[in-house]
């Protein structure tokens, strides 16, 4: 089937948490406070973020983040509590989408002001099982650099298999030195 045609949700919900696709109008406020308030822990991990993006370029990222779901090319959701107060938890995606073994990796960053409360676990928990299930992927993989404990927490604890760490693999977030990368897997 040509993935196109596939029928993709554009809403989530889990026990605590919605898990939406970035359309709506104001999404890229929300989205731009969340990065400032939490960029100096996005800024160590993730090389898009060495440098607070203008509320134009959040808006930006969005629109296209939106454009790759529509192609089927990645599904990023935006991640808010259920509870009423509609609190910005963070992104979740699957992206890198291989339709032909198929397969995909998952990639997540959280509004620090929400980390250690396990919503990512279950915004994770959530993608994973829309993978395998909805959407019949074979593979799905969290990579990150060894060092980013909390990340490496989430695949560990979901039960991902580690198959492993490649040395030298990238470079830090700042591009300064090399790093390696740990892969972490879950099959169907």
């Amino acid at each position: 089937m040509n993935p196109l045609l596939l029928d993709i949700p554009l809403q989530m919900n889990t026990e605590r948490l919605i898990l939406r696709a970035p359309l709506q109008s104001g999404d890229e406020e929300i989205v731009f406070k969340a990065i400032k308030d939490s960029f100096n822990e996005l800024k160590a991990w993730l090389s898009l973020f060495q440098e607070i993006p203008t509320l134009e370029e959040t808006h930006i990222l969005l629109k296209n983040a939106h454009i790759n779901f529509l192609k089927r090319e990645s599904f990023r959701f935006l991640i808010f509590k259920k509870d009423g107060s509609k609190d910005f938890i963070g992104t979740a995606s699957l992206h890198g989408i291989d339709w032909n073994i198929p397969k995909c990796e998952i990639g997540y960053w959280v509004n620090t002001k929400f980390s250690g409360n396990g919503y990512m676990m279950e915004a994770v928990k959530e993608l994973v099982d829309f993978g395998l299930n909805h959407l019949a992927l074979k593979r799905m993989e969290i990579r990150c650099e060894s060092k980013n404990l909390k990340s490496r927490f989430i695949p560990e604890k979901l039960g991902f298999t580690f198959e492993g760490t490649l040395r030298n693999d990238d470079l830090s977030a700042d591009g300064s030195k090399l790093t390696d990368t740990c892969i972490y897997s879950r099959i169907s």
